[in-house]
């Protein structure tokens, strides 16, 4: 385009470019005088466990062993492999009995050897290989997917409101604390969608975990997705439960707070739960005490499930868009 074609889009676009000031995103300072415009060989390195990943961009778990699991999981791992990302499998649950759907979850060839691939158990099948003392069949899980560690997805309510759902019954700190006096791998913990409150933070980053994921209030909520795939009619007054959490900004501001007054040995925090974008999660990660990346996982799995190339377009623009936020944004608070 000539200089006078944009010039001439200039006087036409000139109207309607007009902005309002409480439109401007008041969470941060624009600093155009300090940064400069990312390139492709620009890196936000992450360590996680003994793996390293190119960005600050985590692609949380979700998917199961359902047959469309396959693909998609296949998807993200392709990705992960093309932009130096880490990922988490959807709950590995069925591989404790078989290796029937190891090919859903199947994924190591595919992200390759150097990039963080973890597996994934819920709080109720870690409390029956505690109980039952079945530590092998997590060295064998582990094994079978050549992960480099375990997730505990700690879901006390979406485990109530499944019509199928298992009852807990030890405290999850105290399991996830026998996890780590027997394991040689590192572990992460994460809620579903309700998030957790400063005293539930505060005890896991207590612990010598390699990380602690949100899974804030404000994105897919798995207690509301058991109560509406249900049957059976719930008491009314229980969908209250539903509504409680906390959002990932709030639980950002607990790990600010224990880390000032604890001792903190988790090694990251990963922001995720109504993560829109990464102009959410830069401004999560940012001045963050601890390292810290944000995750997604309903927006991965729709583009995943929609193709590779959908996929692969999107991240490649949430990356740009965080490198660009990280040279000219700070944040506020």
């Amino acid at each position: 385009m000539s200089t006078e074609d944009r010039k001439s889009d200039h006087l036409t676009l000139a109207d309607q470019s007009q902005t309002e000031a409480t439109t401007a995103d008041q969470r941060f300072y624009y600093e155009p005088m300090l940064g400069i415009h990312p390139t492709s060989d620009d890196r936000w390195p992450m360590d996680v466990g003994t793996k390293r990943q190119d960005y600050p961009i985590w692609i949380s778990s979700m998917t199961g062993g359902t047959g469309a699991a396959g693909p998609i999981n296949k998807n993200l791992a392709a990705v992960c492999k093309a932009y130096g990302l880490g990922m988490g499998l959807g709950s590995c649950r069925m591989l404790l009995d078989s290796d029937e759907h190891l090919g859903d979850f199947d994924c190591r060839n595919i992200i390759g050897p150097d990039l963080p691939l973890y597996a994934n158990l819920g709080i109720a099948q870690l409390e029956t290989i505690v109980r039952d003392s079945r530590w092998s069949d997590l060295e064998r899980l582990i094994l079978m997917l050549q992960a480099d560690g375990l997730i505990i997805h700690v879901n006390p309510l979406q485990e109530w409101f499944q019509e199928e759902g298992d009852r807990i019954t030890i405290a999850p700190i105290d399991l996830v604390r026998r996890l780590l006096d027997w394991a040689s791998f590192p572990v992460m913990v994460k809620e579903v969608g309700q998030g957790m409150g400063p005293e539930s933070l505060r005890a896991l980053l207590e612990l010598p975990l390699e990380s602690v994921e949100f899974g804030a209030y404000g994105g897919t909520n798995f207690s509301k997705l058991e109560a509406l795939r249900r049957s059976s009619r719930i008491p009314t007054d229980q969908f209250d439960l539903i509504k409680v959490g906390h959002t990932a900004a709030e639980m950002m501001q607990y790990v600010r707070d224990i880390h000032a007054s604890s001792s903190v040995k988790t090694r990251s925090v990963i922001a995720s739960g109504g993560v829109q974008g990464f102009m959410d999660g830069y401004h999560l990660i940012h001045g963050c005490p601890i390292p810290a990346m944000y995750g997604q996982a309903s927006v991965m799995l729709r583009y995943a499930a929609e193709s590779y190339e959908a996929l692969h377009e999107y991240v490649a623009g949430q990356i740009q868009g965080l490198m660009l936020a990280k040279n000219l944004l700070r944040t506020r608070t």
